[in-house]
């Protein structure tokens, strides 16, 4: 099944009828031959002047990331802004409150949900590769999910469903339409959210702990929520594209990634963990005790979480990596798919990802924070700003929020790409301050 390669098909990378892309989309502006600055890691900050970029003002940003952390809001950060070639980054706090290690510009987190848009631009490589087709039946590669089923009722009994209307695609899941994902509702009210705790299948911050085969069997084992394209659901259309790259492409997902993705971009502290030599480096996890107010491990940075091959390399939110890694990812998408002179996407597949593939009666139909929708979309595996909002007033900015506390926008307007990177996990909508603070500061113009 791995092995199969099927012939080449036209017409394969594009939006679908109706799909209206994000304003202020990259129109593959080249800057080949023009280098990237970039320190050795390690170094805490880059010696700039407090105002070097188009307004920036990098002084009031770190003064503002000290703040937090002396205040304990995270234990430590790492932020970066790159304004086309400055280049800045700003360290604070500890990568451990348990044994002091200061935070350094190398440092590796995990990431959790920014790493969505690395699964979805694997997918676009097979597509442009011909061995997948984003608007064809992922049946061959993933028969667990072949014949849905989709249940009548989220509180009624789960064999109470009727068939899917059609199959599920590869643009199903990288839009998070496949009918399966976060549900905001009580699971105490719905056999079939009890059910998918129960497998280990529901999204959350807890990894799924089996492999990929397991993973497909346990989704294959459900009904749907929602009919295939009908209504976006966060999340787990990401998980089952990464099991579909890795039988597509014949090897594991952080195989195909290295190779086609992180290696031609530099991003050599990037995967789904830090082996030996590197796990020294890693931030350990920590979440917020409701009760004490405390902040207590998530999950050390010895632990098996992340220092060691996972079971089940989780293309939505199962990556490490640090920000300079994300800084070269970042300017790729932003220079049409090009990085340092080489074509890493095609151009039309850059588009693709940054094309609101979400209608308006979806978006309604679709419950996620308040307000979400009014400005945002969602594109192939990443989040688009679609309208002036308190950030800035100018639309078109890409990227998304990283559950374990990251935070990864780029803003094609100013050419500039903001990264903060924490390791608090994130509770709710009042958890992203922090990081959309950061951001009005960084896309100023």
């Amino acid at each position: 099944m791995a092995d199969a390669r099927p012939p080449a098909r036209g017409n394969r990378i594009g939006a679908e009828p109706g799909g209206k892309p994000c304003p202020s989309l990259p129109r593959g502006k080249d800057r080949e031959g023009v280098p990237r600055r970039a320190l050795a890691a390690g170094v805490a900050a880059l010696a700039v002047a407090p105002r070097t970029a188009a307004g920036t003002d990098f002084a009031r940003i770190d003064a503002a990331l000290d703040e937090a952390v002396a205040a304990g809001t995270v234990p430590g950060l790492v932020a970066l802004v790159a304004r086309g070639e400055t280049v800045h980054v700003h360290t604070a706090g500890v990568r451990s409150l348990e044994t002091g290690a200061p935070m350094r510009r190398d440092t590796i987190f995990a990431v959790a949900s920014i790493a969505k848009p690395l699964t979805a631009a694997a997918a676009l490589l097979l597509v442009e590769d011909g061995v997948l087709g984003l608007d064809e039946p992922v049946d061959r590669f993933l028969p667990e999910l072949a014949n849905r089923r989709v249940i009548r009722s989220l509180t009624g009994p789960l064999d109470d469903t009727v068939p899917a209307t059609r199959p599920l695609t590869l643009r199903d899941l990288l839009t998070m339409r496949m009918g399966l994902g976060a549900v905001f509702a009580d699971p105490a009210t719905s056999p079939l959210l009890r059910r998918m705790a129960e497998l280990g299948v529901a999204p959350g911050p807890r990894l799924f702990q089996d492999g990929p085969d397991a993973f497909l069997r346990r989704l294959g084992s459900l009904p749907l929520v929602h009919q295939p394209g009908e209504r976006w659901l966060y999340h787990t259309g990401l998980d089952v594209a990464g099991v579909l790259v890795a039988r597509a492409a014949g090897m594991s997902l952080g195989a195909f990634q290295r190779r086609r993705l992180f290696e031609p971009l530099g991003m050599t502290d990037t995967g789904f963990f830090a082996p030996t030599g590197k796990a020294g480096r890693l931030a350990t996890v920590y979440w917020r005790d409701r009760e004490s107010g405390r902040l207590a491990v998530w999950n050390p940075a010895s632990g098996a979480g992340f220092a060691d091959p996972p079971a089940f390399e989780a293309g939505g939110g199962g990556h490490v990596s640090t920000v300079d890694d994300m800084l070269a990812f970042g300017r790729m998408l932003l220079d049409g798919g090009t990085y340092r002179g080489r074509r890493i996407l095609s151009e039309a597949s850059v588009a693709a990802m940054l094309t609101d593939a979400i209608t308006p009666a979806q978006k309604a139909a679709s419950p996620f924070f308040p307000g979400f929708w009014d400005t945002h979309g969602w594109g192939l595996g990443i989040g688009l700003v679609t309208a002036p909002d308190a950030i800035s007033p100018t639309p078109g900015r890409f990227g998304w929020w990283g559950g374990f506390g990251t935070t990864f926008w780029c803003d094609p307007a100013t050419d500039t790409v903001a990264l903060l990177f924490t390791q608090r996990m994130m509770g709710g909508p009042d958890d992203a301050a922090l990081g959309n603070d950061f951001l009005r500061l960084a896309f100023a113009a």
